[in-house]
């Protein structure tokens, strides 16, 4: 299975990067990996901190001549912001900077505080901070490489910012990513993009910060990933703890999620049809390609509602950690809007997962093995 371990504080020297599981014989592209870390820094709505970072990866180990190894991959991202920052977050010494005592409402501020006994919010603040995903985007690129392989392709696409939601009547697919992209809040519906835009510009004058919905498609994966007879191997279980896992998610669903509730089982579930050139299939796809915990073959949709950004212009009332005086939340700049960057960071944790189904499917130590024996089950299911 693919695993990852990710260090470093937001304001450090570097974000660092060990991943383990990926067999030997697959393609691995600074270039590729930059060109994702460059893509988790778009949209409207980003901070100052966007136009001082740009982000770049270093492959330490476990490639050679671009291709891995099937030893542990390290990578390092260097945070360009740490030369204004190395007195703030001195790795040796002693504390020369005032301490921050005021938690934010909706951050980790508090209840870690509370979790570790510290009297310093900084020293919670820094690691859980989102600045820690860019090292995921940067394990996603290798999942995604991995993954592209045997015909799998992700995309995310945004759906929703503030009270401004696209009414898209059809699903994105890979080809539409580039104009995803380019859109300044990554929804393929122009009308609705401007419409976003101007939203997040307002959230801009009035000092406050907007959430929103994004989704994340992945086309191409074959039925029987997960299982149905371990509750921690269920590919929706899984799939719902990473993209939860990504800081300010609040809500995931699969499929038409929180919509089945309200219907009948008759109109809710997708009915089974076969045909000598498309074998099993269905014709909708309500259950968002799982079903039992495992992919059932169609495309696999998920959806993901960010809240907004806890760190305001115009700061919420809270109680300083020292005193017990009612203060308001320290100020510190951040964005207004981050769901077309969390898209990103969507596509690739959902890449993570559906790659370390892959691999426990699979199996193998290295790219041929495993893709032999994909090829084989493939054949398996022809009947």
């Amino acid at each position: 299975m693919l695993r990852f371990l990710t260090a470093g504080e937001s304001h450090g020297p570097a974000l660092v990067i060990i991943v383990e599981g990926l067999p030997c014989g697959v393609e691995v592209s600074k270039k590729r990996i930059d060109s994702e870390l460059a893509r988790r820094q778009l949209g409207v709505g980003r901070g100052e901190r966007m136009r001082i970072e740009k982000d770049s990866v270093e492959i330490l180990s476990g490639v050679r001549f671009g291709k891995s190894l099937g030893s542990p991959i390290a990578m390092l991202i260097r945070n360009r912001d740490w030369a204004n920052w190395s007195k703030t977050m001195a790795l040796e010494g002693a504390q020369e900077v005032e301490a921050i005592t005021q938690p934010r409402p909706g951050h980790a501020d508090l209840a870690g505080v509370f979790k570790t006994g510290q009297k310093d919010i900084r020293n919670i603040l820094e690691r859980a901070s989102a600045r820690e995903t860019a090292a995921r985007v940067a394990v996603g690129a290798l999942a995604k490489t991995l993954l592209s392989g045997f015909d799998i392709f992700i995309l995310s696409h945004v759906v929703r910012i503030g009270a401004c939601e696209a009414n898209i009547a059809f699903t994105p697919k890979p080809e539409d990513l580039k104009k995803i992209d380019a859109s300044p809040v990554r929804c393929i519906d122009e009308k609705t993009s401007d419409a976003m835009v101007k939203e997040i510009r307002k959230a801009v004058e009035d000092e406050d910060s907007l959430g929103g919905v994004f989704e994340v498609l992945a086309y191409g994966v074959p039925p029987g990933l997960g299982s149905y007879t371990s509750w921690n191997r269920r590919l929706d279980g899984c799939i719902a703890r990473a993209l939860m896992s990504i800081p300010a998610i609040k809500g995931v669903e699969i499929g038409d999620g929180f919509e089945l509730a309200g219907m009948r089982g008759s109109v809710s579930h997708d009915e089974i049809f076969y045909t000598p050139s498309k074998g099993f299939h269905r014709e909708t796809n309500r259950a968002g390609g799982i079903e039992g915990g495992m992919s059932n073959g169609e495309t696999i949709v998920v959806r993901a509602a960010m809240k907004p950004i806890p760190t305001l212009g115009k700061p919420l009332r809270t109680v300083d950690i020292v005193t017990k005086e009612q203060v308001f939340a320290f100020k510190e700049r951040a964005d207004v809007c981050a769901v077309p960057s969390a898209a990103v960071v969507g596509e690739s944790m959902l890449a993570i997962e559906i790659a370390s189904a892959v691999l426990e499917k699979f199996g193998g130590d290295s790219l041929d093995e495993l893709m032999h024996n994909y090829q084989g089950y493939i054949e398996t299911l022809k009947g």
